[in-house]
């Protein structure tokens, strides 16, 4: 996917979740739904306005963000190898965020459902997509598992990333699937993604020795 392609659909899609935000704001209840917890209860409120408005923007924000970082990084070059595969985790991640925004405004209309078990499967997509782009990232200083080993060697950086991916692939599939198991399944799901993160961590460290004896 091209980056214009990308912030295409991502604006689109961000123009229809404003759009149906503003016709849905004199039906938001004052202060509405904004926090779960990890029964997928409500135990937070926020303001209309800013319950309406604020995950849009700060999508827009992150959006943002994402398409500086090629620009900055002094090994834009690298990006650019992986460049469609990034492009579209954004057009991802930009669908993830409003998809929240819109079991917010569902929550708020007084629709009934556990947002553990509507949020948990998708979540998991989301870590399968980070893990596909992991396993198709070139060397950079801002996407990936940035360790000082993996910046140091481009052999540890390649050989972290092929386990990485599998890990975070591994970690979205079993958060799919623990979606069911309500509060017991986010915990198990915070478990099996901070052993994905921190495993590549080690790694990385044990390559590199074997490289620097």
């Amino acid at each position: 996917m091209s980056t214009k392609t990308a912030v295409i659909i991502s604006f689109v899609l961000i123009a229809i979740a404003l759009i149906a935000g503003s016709i849905l704001y004199a039906r938001m209840p004052d202060p509405m739904p904004s926090h779960w917890n990890a029964a997928g209860e409500v135990n937070g409120y926020i303001s209309r306005f800013w319950g309406i408005f604020l995950m849009p923007v700060v999508t827009i924000v992150l959006m943002g963000f994402f398409l500086v970082i090629p620009q900055i990084d002094p090994l834009k070059a690298n990006i650019a190898k992986f460049r469609s595969v990034f492009n579209w985790f954004i057009v991802i991640f930009v669908a993830y965020m409003l998809y929240v925004y819109a079991l917010t405004l569902a929550s708020a209309l007084g629709i009934q459902f556990n947002m553990t078990v509507m949020l948990m499967p998708v979540v998991g997509l989301l870590f399968i997509g980070a893990g596909y782009m992991m396993g198709q990232a070139k060397r950079n200083f801002f996407i990936g598992i940035r360790t000082p080993w993996t910046l140091s060697s481009e052999t540890v950086w390649d050989e972290t990333h092929k386990l990485g991916s599998k890990l975070f692939m591994i970690a979205g599939a079993i958060t799919i699937l623990t979606g069911f198991l309500g509060e017991t399944g986010i915990w198990f799901m915070l478990a099996i993604i901070l052993l994905a993160a921190f495993v590549p961590i080690v790694y990385s460290y044990i390559l590199w020795r074997r490289e620097n004896p």
